[in-house]
């Protein structure tokens, strides 16, 4: 299900990059952002249904982070708010990738990775959003981001090359 689920959130990374540098209107990003929230949602959901242990537990509470992220963010977008708010969220989430990163080491040191750049991002997200910070190149970043460290991991899970 992770294949899945990073594959879609690639796409919204990079069409929410695009749609930073302007071309494309907010409105249209939010219905992009509310499936795929929506979507990773219904993924988290099924996975706390199935969860047996505190692993699974944080698995779906690492999802929830990022399902949040896209349902909030379709709103903001949606209704033509300043995102402040969202921002604000946006660090909370920066904030559980570090140890999310640190607890990965001894499994896979591309989810660590993975884990660092979304973080990173996120960190972003709040200067931009919360503090108002101009980024000029937050569009790009995002749908590089997007494809490297979730389009391209997803594509390869469901391909069975991960």
């Amino acid at each position: 299900m992770l294949g899945i689920a990073l594959l879609f959130i690639g796409a919204v990374l990079v069409v929410n990059g695009v749609g930073l540098t302007g071309r494309i209107e907010a409105r249209e990003n939010a219905v992009f952002n509310f499936l795929v929230g929506t979507l990773a949602l219904f993924i988290s959901l099924l996975g706390l249904v199935r969860s047996t242990d505190n692993a699974g537990y944080l698995s779906v509470a690492a999802g929830l982070l990022f399902a949040f992220t896209y349902l909030y963010l379709a709103v903001v977008q949606w209704k033509g708010m300043n995102g402040k708010g969202l921002g604000w969220y946006c660090l909370f989430v920066a904030i559980n990738t570090l140890p999310m990163a640190w607890l990965a080491i001894s499994q896979d040191m591309r989810s660590t990775m993975m884990w660092l750049t979304w973080g990173a991002l996120w960190f972003l997200f709040f200067l931009a959003l919360a503090l108002q910070k101009t980024i000029r190149s937050l569009g790009v970043i995002t749908a590089i981001i997007g494809i490297v460290s979730c389009w391209i991991p997803g594509f390869l899970m469901l391909a069975g090359r991960w």
